[in-house]
Formats: C-alpha cells, sequence, structure tokens
C-alpha cells in the first residue's frame, strides 16, 4: 500500500491515483493531465490541480483551474484553493464526476463514529433516520461569533474618547485586542444531513476531525450508493 494520501473515483472504486507530494496532480480532459478523464460529462481539458501546501507541511489543496462548469469541494464551489481533508468529496461540475480524497495511509479505513442502531436506520441528531431516505452529509466550519471585529472595532472607536486618559485608554484597547483574538479564533463546525425530501438535521461539533470521522462513518454506512441519490 502507498504511504502517500489517494484520489479515489467514486463511480469505480478500484480506480485510484496516489498523490506524491513533490509533483502536483493535474485533472482534466487534456491527454496530458495526470488524472485524464477524456469522456467525462462536464470535465474542462484543465480543470483542477491538487498539490502541497506550500506554507503548512502535509497539507493537500484543492485548486480550480478556471474550469467551465466548476470544481466542487464538499458541496461547495470553489473559488481559490482550498485544503482537504480524509473523506472530501470533490466534484467536477454539477454533473461531473465525483473523487474522493484518502488521507489514510492505512489498509483499513477509521471505524465509524456513527453506527446504524438496526438495520438499515442511523441515528444523528436525535432522529431515527433511514439510510435510503439520506442524500448527503457534510461538514460546514464558520467562525462561532462572526462579530467579534465589528465589536472590536466599535470598542477601539469609541475608546477614541479616553485618549486624554492614558490609564484608560490603553488597558481598553488591549483588553479590546485580546477579546477579539480570543472570540475571532473559535470556529464551530456543523454536520449537516439532507434527505431527499430536502430536510436537513445538524449537529455542531468542535472538533473538525471528530465532525470529519462522523460524516465518513455516515457515508459508509449509506454504502456505494452515497452521493448519487436523487
Amino acid at each position: 500500500m502507498s504511504p502517500h494520501p489517494r484520489l479515489l473515483l467514486r463511480d469505480d472504486p478500484g480506480r485510484s491515483v496516489p498523490l506524491d507530494p513533490r509533483t502536483p496532480l493535474s485533472i482534466g480532459r487534456d491527454p496530458a493531465s495526470d488524472l485524464c478523464l477524456s469522456q467525462a460529462q462536464g470535465v474542462s481539458r484543465h480543470h483542477a490541480l491538487v498539490r502541497v501546501s506550500r506554507t503548512r507541511a502535509g497539507q493537500w489543496l484543492l485548486c480550480d483551474l478556471g474550469s467551465a462548469n466548476g470544481t466542487y469541494l464538499e458541496g461547495a464551489r470553489l473559488r481559490d484553493c482550498r485544503p482537504l481533508s480524509d473523506g472530501d468529496e470533490i466534484r467536477l461540475g454539477l454533473q461531473g464526476p465525483v473523487l474522493q480524497f484518502s488521507a489514510s495511509t492505512s489498509g483499513r479505513p477509521a471505524a465509524p463514529l456513527v453506527a446504524p442502531p438496526a438495520a438499515g436506520q442511523l441515528d444523528f441528531a436525535g432522529q431515527s433516520l433511514p439510510l435510503d431516505r439520506i442524500r448527503s452529509a457534510y461538514v460546514r466550519s464558520r467562525r462561532r461569533h462572526p462579530q467579534a471585529f465589528s465589536w472590536w472595532l466599535l470598542l477601539c472607536l469609541g475608546g477614541l474618547l479616553l485618549l486624554p486618559f492614558p490609564w484608560l485608554f490603553w488597558p481598553l484597547q488591549l483588553g479590546a485586542l485580546a477579546g477579539w483574538i480570543l472570540l475571532g479564533s473559535r470556529w464551530e463546525h456543523l454536520l449537516e444531513v439532507t434527505l431527499q425530501d430536502g430536510l436537513a438535521y445538524r449537529h455542531r461539533f468542535d472538533s473538525l476531525e471528530t465532525a470529519l470521522a462522523h460524516r465518513n462513518g455516515i457515508r459508509r454506512a449509506m454504502g456505494p450508493a452515497a452521493g448519487r441519490r436523487p
């Protein structure tokens, strides 16, 4: 088994491409592409690129190369390069092929943290969901306090009134800066499970790794048809 991460073609589980940190992997219809998908619908000649980050060791990035139909990572269209996590799904165009990024270097996938309590059922967010009704499972990350910068700016502007009193001004400014750093650095990660009828259930996690492990567990429980249901 290769020690490097891999890209797996979801509709053809036996086909995978190892990723080499020394060489970016190009994806497209062009025969010179490292992953050539010449017959795939919606794929541009030079569609996307997977490479290692230049600033963060071991972090893989997915980059769109100006494709006509777009590159989608976990259901969201890319506008620039975005980091990849184990189990992430990459769709080339709205109706194009789906690739899965596998960071696992062992022969066995990690055990799912979410398991169906009974045949055909999944216990999630206090609900028992039929597996055959689940359309998708995605993780969305967002700042827990998105208004932190606005609060900091208002405190700084308001603190200017205390400028003639430096023994009040500087503690206020330092306190506002510390509050912004503390609140602005906190993220939350929402695992969203969507059913075929559009109804969505969400659960919040503080740890991205835990949220991704639950997502991957749900996808394994859904089976090979995951993500292809209407």
